[in-house]
């Protein structure tokens, strides 16, 4: 192979111009910090109400999948770190179009995403005041997050750091409060708590296996973001080292902030008394009676929302400049501040996110279930790329013609078919849902957005899609 041929292989240098300003430890909470979110806090109550305590089976079978996702992922990272990880795993082992496609749709998961976390921390401020219009209070929001992603990464991942630290905390103590009030009895809740809530009221399945599998669509939802990680990659200080260990932590992150607490929640109060639209954990411990509990958590479901729409226009502005690189978006998109953040970038980013401030002007009871519902397409067209995108990997490795990886996912080739299968399931159950199917309706439209633009791409600048060394912009560039 010629200089020139590998140079088209390596299409964006591992330094893309960003500073690598995210230690050990905010990696670390960055990766908790996407798993834990409004899919959780707000969408949980939702989904307890269509499915009962058979809720926990569907986060447990969910949270493996999510788990062989992310070892896949980690191969790849281990592979190949840069900021654009999964559009550029996309392009490399699947094919131009489908980097090209990856690249806008995780921009438009976490656009959505934003506008979803925006909803619901309007809706938790509304627990305090509740003559608060909706639209005005995301709009608040997301103004304050947009002016601290544009400082520097260090400010994003120490900001990342406290929020994460406030939500662990939060749910520990949780955890904590709810075993003693099971085991010990106390507080107003203690005289008819008990773990029996959990099979006693219509069994474990109350409505039927068929609606706590109906509910992971929402559990899905509630996991999106444990892949951003892998967007961090091009500004970790020691990614070889830092990424593979946030991954091997998930599975001990989902038994606890999930199952555990959620096992917590179930236990302290009857299934059928949570509403949808209303956060399980601020109903739970609202009834335990503790002096301000309901608005404590309350706070924190606040924290967690803020944190997860922080974290989505960090990562809309990395994967939006990624493109403008390729030339796959205009270039100016591509501009670095003297911090070495995408102004640019975050900037048109987060006023698409305003159209989450529409929504919640014009549908405010139905915003947070259709931007979820979308989000969710999103985030499983991105998974199934990791995971079709490791399988050639790993086919390439094997044949000699790429290095093997050093942090290798477990389970072989089949463990990624099944969860590639499971992935293809949830589409068919958003497909039977009446409220998450407006995302199929968006998403016809979308696809055509991407065809016709790939095909104008193809035809004005052949490099930008083809490979071409020189078909995208330098990774310092300004223009």
């Amino acid at each position: 192979m010629t200089q020139e041929t590998n140079e088209a292989t390596d299409s964006v240098p591992d330094e893309e111009g960003y500073q690598r300003g995210l230690g050990g430890r905010q990696i670390q909470m960055i990766a908790i910090g996407g798993a834990i979110g409004t899919g959780l806090f707000l969408g949980a109550g939702t989904a307890i109400s269509k499915a009962g305590p058979g809720l926990l089976l569907a986060y447990a079978v969910a949270g493996v999948v999510i788990f062989v996702i992310m070892r896949a992922l980690g191969e790849l990272l281990t592979y190949r770190p840069v900021s654009g990880s999964f559009a550029e795993y996309a392009r490399e082992f699947l094919g131009p179009f489908a980097g090209f496609v990856t690249g806008w749709t995780y921009w438009l998961f976490w656009v959505v995403t934003g506008m979803a976390e925006t909803t619901a921390a309007a809706v938790y401020v509304r627990f305090w005041e509740p003559g608060v219009p909706q639209w005005g209070t995301a709009l608040v929001f997301l103004v304050l997050l947009y002016a601290a992603n544009l400082i520097s990464v260090k400010l994003f991942g120490e900001i990342e750091f406290w929020f994460s630290m406030v939500k662990v905390t939060a749910i520990v103590g949780m955890i904590l409060i709810g075993i003693g009030v099971l085991v010990f009895g106390f507080s107003a809740a203690g005289d008819t708590a008990s773990i029996t809530h959990l099979w006693k009221d219509g069994g474990f399945f109350p409505k039927g296996f068929g609606a706590a599998v109906m509910s992971l669509q929402i559990v899905m939802f509630a996991y999106l973001g444990v892949e951003l990680v892998g967007v961090t990659a091009g500004e970790s200080e020691n990614p070889e080292k830092t990424l593979p260990r946030a991954i091997n932590t998930l599975p001990a992150r989902i038994a606890l902030f999930y199952v555990g607490a959620l096992l917590i929640i179930l236990s302290l109060v009857p299934w059928s008394e949570f509403e949808p639209g209303v956060s399980p954990f601020v109903a739970a411990f609202g009834k335990v009676g503790i002096p301000a509990a309901a608005g404590i958590i309350n706070f924190v479901v606040l924290t967690a929302a803020l944190s997860s729409c922080n974290s989505g226009m960090y990562s809309t502005g990395r994967m939006l400049r990624d493109l403008a690189l390729r030339r796959q978006a205009p270039r100016r998109l591509t501009r670095l501040t003297a911090s070495r953040t995408p102004a640019a970038a975050i900037t048109v980013s987060c006023l698409l996110m305003g159209a989450g401030v529409v929504l919640n002007y014009l549908v405010p009871e139905r915003a947070f279930e259709y931007i979820t519902s979308v989000a969710t397409v999103c985030g499983l067209w991105t998974w199934g790329v990791i995971l079709a995108s490791q399988l050639r990997y790993r086919r390439a490795w094997r044949a000699g013609r790429l290095p093997a990886p050093t942090f290798r996912a477990p389970g072989g080739s089949w463990s990624r078919w099944v969860a590639l299968g499971f992935l293809v399931m949830v589409a068919v159950l958003i497909a039977l849902d009446p409220t998450a199917r407006i995302s199929l309706y968006v998403f016809p439209g979308w696809a055509l957005i991407l065809v016709v633009g790939f095909r104008v791409l193809s035809r004005r600048n052949p490099a930008a899609v083809h490979g071409d060394p020189h078909g995208h912009l330098h990774a310092g560039s300004g223009d």
